[in-house]
């Protein structure tokens, strides 16, 4: 499985209160299961009119499958080469 970065631009999303959150969670583990076991939602950070969402999957046309499914846009998919860390000074 390869890792992703999806850009989501989702108007508001930065001020959902918490049923909204978990709404939004929901549908998207819904349609994660049924897609199962290509793609995989590990967490998204939330900023203003958008998420950044992390996810594993087979490839980038489940992506976008997940998101025609579950009505939240993919606006932009990045394939994530390689992941940097305060200790990747140290290897």
């Amino acid at each position: 499985m390869r890792r992703f970065v999806i850009e989501r631009e989702i108007p508001k999303v930065g001020s959902f209160d918490r049923g909204q959150m978990m709404g939004a969670a929901a549908k998207s583990n819904e349609v994660l299961a049924q897609l199962s076991p290509d793609v995989q939602w590990e967490h998204s950070y939330v900023a203003g009119d958008k998420t950044f969402c992390i996810y594993m999957a087979k490839d980038e046309a489940v992506i976008r499958k997940h998101a025609e499914m579950s009505g939240f846009p993919a606006n932009r998919i990045t394939e994530v080469k390689q992941i940097i860390d305060p200790t990747t000074a140290n290897a």
